[in-house]
């Protein structure tokens, strides 16, 4: 069964954050240790800020992604799946959704994910490619099929 996205509600707000805590949390903990008000205040900020959906496995909410426009690509933030899916082809089915949609815009999708996070390696499966980086995090993109860069 192909996961689905669905609009999310005030209500998942939890969810979104106890997400982020199971699937970021750990790489957040191995350089900086995870201080719970400092994330939750930065998750309330980027909830108010960005388009969110649930992923759903038939009914069961599974993880988060956020994507929007800006200066003309699509991007991809707040992207996570509870570690106890994880491995189940539910990122890479998220991930060919939001593509196809960029496609369909002529539009490059970008994101970003922190240097020591393996998910780069699923990232590189679907065609983004290294655009930048800082001390902390790698900036990725992927170009539209349909658009010359």
């Amino acid at each position: 069964m192909n996961p689905t996205l669905r609009a999310a509600l005030d209500s998942d707000c939890e969810f979104a954050f106890d997400t982020k805590r199971q699937a970021l949390g750990p790489y957040i903990a191995a350089r900086w240790g995870w201080d719970d008000d400092f994330q939750r205040n930065l998750h309330l900020s980027r909830w108010r800020e960005r388009p969110w959906s649930v992923i759903l496995k038939g009914a069961t909410p599974v993880g988060t992604i956020a994507t929007w426009e800006v200066d003309g690509h699509r991007r991809i933030g707040d992207f996570y799946v509870l570690p106890a899916f994880q491995r189940a082809g539910i990122g890479s089915a998220v991930l060919r959704h939001v593509l196809e949609q960029g496609d369909r815009d002529h539009q490059a999708v970008r994101l970003e994910h922190l240097k020591w996070n393996p998910v780069g390696a699923l990232y590189g499966r679907h065609g983004f490619v290294h655009e930048s980086s800082n001390d902390t995090h790698c900036f990725l993109v992927r170009w539209s099929a349909a658009r010359s860069r």
